[in-house]
């Protein structure tokens, strides 16, 4: 059949031109809509990252209009301060016994809480409760009941144990601080836990179960795996409020017994805050972030990007 010259030619031509104008205005629209998220992540996010980058980079006092530009001085320092190494030592150690008792935790509350239980509701509060405690007030209750006098050694004494000063051993105030955040935030971990355990496909337990599989079978096969994504985001959550722990700290120990809960938060407030060398303090910060960055990167390779491992 013979089509009229020209016309196959013009169509093409034609198409083109209306697709690329087509994707332009979608390209419009998109950035239009996208504009005043982009600027207020522009001004509140990106901005302040920059600026304390270059605040790192200088001599400041926090008060002084001239920042004095001294480059890499305050990270070489940071390379060859013991300070800091303690505190990054304390703090690893820390997020270990965080990261770890956080996954155990809050995975054993939602397994409990997901089984037929009269009051679930009740109880799925009760375990919420922490995670909406001021943490200020949480410390301070904390801090109380460890004191020599207080709650936890008078209930050690009636069992005829005579109870240390938790809060003056550097191991044992260590291990104080990470239960508290770990019951501060077991309501949120357990909250995500249950979520993901009522998304999981039944039918895949329903078949298990009819192949023989006990409880124990089911949990290590098919529940452990299944829930690695939502592991995956309860280390990382761990991790950040690990680094940047400080209110906790702050009041529970004050960084004591002689550095011994000194955490990266709590050395880089002292240097900025109390001591007024803000380039320095905020030196450790970027440090901090890089850190916790780099070790999430590494985590997120190693659990292959947050895949399931059944599939």
């Amino acid at each position: 059949m013979r089509v009229p010259g020209g016309t196959p030619s013009a169509t093409r031509t034609s198409r083109p031109r209306r697709d690329r104008r087509y994707e332009r205005e979608q390209v419009l629209t998109a950035a239009l809509f996208l504009l005043p998220a982009l600027a207020v992540i522009g001004v509140f996010v990106l901005y302040p990252i920059v600026s304390a980058g270059y605040i790192s980079l200088t001599s400041w006092n926090g008060f002084d209009p001239v920042k004095e530009f001294v480059g890499l001085d305050n990270y070489i320092r940071l390379a060859q301060d013991p300070e800091f190494w303690n505190s990054l030592f304390v703090t690893c150690i820390y997020a270990v016994g965080v990261c770890l008792l956080s996954v155990a935790s809050g995975l054993t509350i939602a397994l409990l809480l997901d089984a037929p239980l009269r009051g679930r509701g009740f109880y799925r509060g009760v375990y919420f409760l922490p995670a909406v405690t001021s943490s200020v007030a949480a410390a301070i209750v904390w801090k109380y009941m460890l004191d020599p006098a207080g709650l936890v050694n008078a209930l050690l004494a009636q069992i005829g144990i005579e109870g240390p000063n938790w809060l003056q051993d550097r191991w044992l105030a260590l291990g104080a601080l990470t239960l508290l955040t770990v019951w501060k935030n077991l309501g949120f971990n357990a909250v995500l836990y249950l979520t993901a355990l009522q998304a999981l496909p039944q039918g895949v337990f329903e078949a298990a179960q009819l192949d023989g599989a006990n409880l124990a079978q089911r949990l290590r096969f098919l529940t452990i795996p299944l829930l690695a994504p939502m592991t995956f985001f309860v280390v990382v959550q761990a991790l950040i409020t690990s680094f940047q722990a400080f209110d906790l700290v702050y009041v529970l120990t004050g960084g004591g017994p002689q550095g011994g809960t000194e955490v990266l938060g709590m050395l880089m407030y002292r240097e900025a805050f109390r001591l007024g060398d803000f380039g320095y303090g905020t030196a450790i910060a970027f440090v901090t972030l890089f850190l916790v960055l780099g070790v999430t990167l590494v985590q997120w390779r190693a659990s292959g990007s947050g895949r399931s491992s059944l599939r």
